[in-house]
């Protein structure tokens, strides 16, 4: 068992202290679970110190087996995290699975990297030294996970960590506290020692003493954290007080580049569903759609008429494409962004009145560089349609924007398609393939205002583990003094 405040043993949140989430949709209770302060955080973050030493220790095919059970108890919780997240943020059944089958990708592949967290024998210029760089574990690590990709971007936080020794602990979104406990309960489901994994919810008004006591804790060694970049300088500079290092994913405003030599009909599959899958709530999701005049006008018709087949409706029907949006501000948000470019003189291609949280698909064409709508990050279900005069014109949009997370170019040369790809500053950049693309194994993560350090595969192992350096004398030292 391990200390999961208000949710399981160990640590309990004060009696007064509940998180209560609204469906989206209805208005009615979709979770209520108990909620720390400050002091109950600080005691999962002791109860995570006080177990770390031992599963340091744990052999690499232990703490893989461990993360294989993980992985089957996620699935085995499929339908639990469906009516979870369909109720705490009015996601659709196909992306809430969908999160359930990456996140147990994820643990699968932690598992494999528990034997890769290896080092290496360095020649030394001193006559019998032997010199070693190891990685080793760097103590405790606290992901902060967000709403949107709950399941995916919950595990994320913890598994790798977990595959490379560490103890971690699980801050819960205030949006969907009940889907990320699931997770907790999965690991613990999975015979993880008590206390090293910790899972902490907390009421909004209390977010800013919880994280920053957590992030204080003398134990907790690496941060990693998933959300809006304004949060995200929060965080780093928080952590900067204790030298604690930070790996930041943050928000997005990836582009979308059309060639005159582009497959349109590829392109306008990959546009669409880069925008608007799981309604645009996606820090990959494709913002800008930049597409060259030669092909503009017969790009944006076919466009129109794939968007006017992607309807909305409530989840829960299970008949519409897309679902609801996470909350009213969501709307108003996306419609400011749409109503000041059409004012501006931009065009509507698609789009009309949301009811509710339920909003239908947006594009808005003849966008330009001067409006909110081509560098403010809409989080939802719009999409700006931006008319460039070649490529190179291309790639100086592309580029005219405070993030850098993902980024994709449709030609039919790949090799055209390679070298604009370098000449985009992003920490990812897919040719002829939608921006929104994700994969356990892959380093995932940003430049810019879409932070720094990568998820993933060999490149978490670096962000998760300490560098050190270890020598053994094997014959007399020989000294000037």
């Amino acid at each position: 068992m391990m200390p999961m405040a208000g949710v399981s043993g160990g640590v309990a949140a004060a009696a007064e202290r509940v998180l209560v989430r609204h469906d989206p949709i209805t208005g009615e209770v979709a979770s209520r679970v108990p909620a720390c302060g400050p002091d109950e955080a600080v005691a999962v973050a002791d109860a995570a110190a006080a177990a770390f030493p031992a599963w340091a220790d744990l052999g690499p095919n232990a703490r893989r087996a461990a993360l294989m059970r993980a992985a089957a108890q996620i699935e085995a919780r499929a339908e639990a995290f469906v009516a979870a997240m369909m109720g705490e943020v009015g996601a659709t059944a196909g992306w809430a699975r969908f999160n359930v089958t990456l996140a147990a990708s994820m643990l699968r592949e932690a598992a494999a990297l528990t034997t890769q967290v290896g080092g290496e024998v360095i020649p030394s210029d001193k006559p019998g030294c032997l010199a070693m760089a190891m990685r080793e574990p760097a103590g405790i690590v606290l992901g902060i996970a967000p709403w949107n990709a709950p399941v995916i971007l919950g595990v994320r936080a913890v598994a790798v960590p977990l595959a490379c020794g560490n103890a971690v602990i699980l801050k819960g979104s205030e949006l969907c506290p009940r889907t990320h406990a699931l997770i907790a309960e999965a690991l613990r489901a999975a015979g993880l020692p008590e206390g090293v994994v910790g899972y902490v919810a907390n009421r909004p008004e209390e977010a800013g003493e919880v994280v920053g006591a957590l992030i204080d804790h003398p134990a907790v060694r690496r941060v990693n954290f998933t959300g809006s970049t304004a949060v995200g300088r929060v965080v780093a500079k928080r952590a900067a007080e204790t030298l604690t290092p930070c790996l930041l994913e943050l928000g997005g405003k990836a582009p979308l580049l059309v060639l005159e030599d582009a497959d349109l009909d590829e392109a306008v599959r990959a546009a669409a569903f880069g925008a608007f899958m799981n309604q645009g709530q996606i820090c990959m999701s494709t913002e800008r759609i930049i597409v060259v005049d030669a092909v503009a006008e017969a790009f944006v018709a076919r466009f129109r008429a794939k968007v006017e087949t992607l309807a909305v409706g409530d989840p829960r029907d299970g008949r519409a494409p897309l679902g609801a949006v996470v909350d009213r501000r969501t709307v108003a948000h996306v419609g400011a962004l749409v109503e000041a470019a059409l004012a501006e003189g931009a065009v509507l291609v698609a789009g009309g009145p949301a009811a509710g949280v339920l909003m239908p698909a947006h594009a808005v064409d003849r966008v330009t560089p001067d409006m909110r709508l081509f560098r403010e990050e809409s989080f939802g279900p719009v999409v700006a349609i931006v008319r460039a005069r070649d490529e190179a014109h291309a790639v100086a949009l592309a580029n005219d924007t405070d993030y850098g997370l993902s980024a994709a170019v449709f030609t039919r040369d790949t090799a055209r398609g390679l070298r604009v790809a370098r000449r985009i500053r992003s920490g990812i950049c897919h040719v002829n393939g939608p921006t929104v693309h994700d994969e356990a194994q892959m380093p995932f993560g940003g430049v810019k205002a879409s932070g720094y350090g990568r998820f993933g595969g060999r490149a978490g192992i670096d962000a998760f583990t300490e560098l050190r350096w270890i020598t053994i004398e094997t014959q007399p030292g020989h000294y000037p003094i």
